[in-house]
């Protein structure tokens, strides 16, 4: 009877994670290492493969836990969220915590761990990323910005671009400020877009507990031109790999470029949708969409340095 028991407590729990986000934040870790390793002809050991990816699962689970930990209150009263863990009762609030506690604790030290099979330099700067990337999840976002500020998501969206970073520093240090970053960037500047278009669809839901998402406190048509304009950057943003160098020779090439062109045509075209008609639909539509899009340009990525 207890084995029967067990089995749903530890669905509970995995789906306190939101492992939809941090299966794509760990991608993004994996296109990290493979890039880097591409670039620079340098091997990855399995160890590390397994160090840096589980770091980042650990720690991304982490900051989805600890947040559904504080957010449990409003969780309570959204239609999209009432049916989670902690508000519908399958885990309990201290557990939840002490669940994410324990998974951010784990995150840490399988960072550090790496220097095992590298560099003390880069075990170190792993580390720091893990915990920039909690940091700025459960405190800056969850903790602080979250239910005071309409632009919450920008500031408090820095951490997504840690895993990709993790990933690189995992190979190497070099090009890290540079070819690395651009990798982050592509992340954070794509998060605002997709959040908002989530919160647009869902804005009944946020204005009931008081989140002051942006595209769910203006207008319609004002979140509209909000998504596009974050839209645009996010495509204007995806030409960065395409004008920094390594060794003098360009981070990407004519797959990327082909790529990010016509996913970004993509996407500003739905962007466009949401403009002419900003509704429930095609907000839908466009974050649905927006979660391929960044797989995508990073796979074109690891296709290109590859070749």
């Amino acid at each position: 009877m207890q084995r029967q028991d067990r089995a749903p407590r530890l669905a509970a729990y995995y789906e306190l994670t939101k492992p939809k986000i941090w299966y794509l934040l760990v991608f993004t870790a994996l296109g990290g290492v493979v890039v880097a390793s591409n670039i620079h002809g340098i091997a990855v050991t399995p160890l590390t493969w397994g160090l840096v990816l589980g770091s980042v699962a650990a720690g991304s689970a982490a900051a989805n836990t600890l947040t559904n930990y504080h957010d449990r209150d409003i969780d309570a009263i959204m239609e999209r969220t009432k049916k989670r863990p902690i508000p519908s009762g399958r885990v309990s609030p201290a557990g939840a915590r002490n669940f994410g506690l324990a998974l951010a604790g784990i995150s840490m030290a399988l960072a550090f761990a790496i220097s095992a099979d590298t560099t003390a330099e880069q075990g170190a700067w792993a580390a720091a990323f893990i915990a920039f990337g909690l940091a700025n999840n459960v405190l800056v976002y969850s903790y602080g910005l979250k239910r005071r500020s309409r632009s919450n998501i920008i500031l408090g969206g820095l951490c997504g671009g840690s895993p990709p970073m993790i990933g690189w520093v995992a190979v190497t240090t070099a090009d890290l400020w540079t070819a690395g970053l651009a990798m982050a960037g592509l992340v954070f500047v794509w998060i605002p877009m997709h959040i908002w278009a989530l919160a647009l669809h869902f804005r009944e839901d946020y204005g009931r507990v008081g989140v002051p998402m942006l595209t769910a406190v203006q207008s319609e048509r004002a979140s509209a031109r909000a998504i596009a304009a974050s839209t645009v950057a996010m495509v204007l943003f995806s030409a960065a790999p395409l004008l920094i160098t390594s060794g003098g020779e360009p981070v990407a090439g004519e797959t990327y470029l082909w790529t990010a062109a016509a996913s970004g045509a993509l996407m500003a075209g739905l962007s466009a949708w949401v403009i002419a008609r900003p509704a429930e639909r095609s907000s839908w539509t466009l974050f649905k969409f927006s979660s391929p899009y960044l797989a995508v340009l990073f796979i074109a990525l690891m296709v290109d340095t590859a070749l």
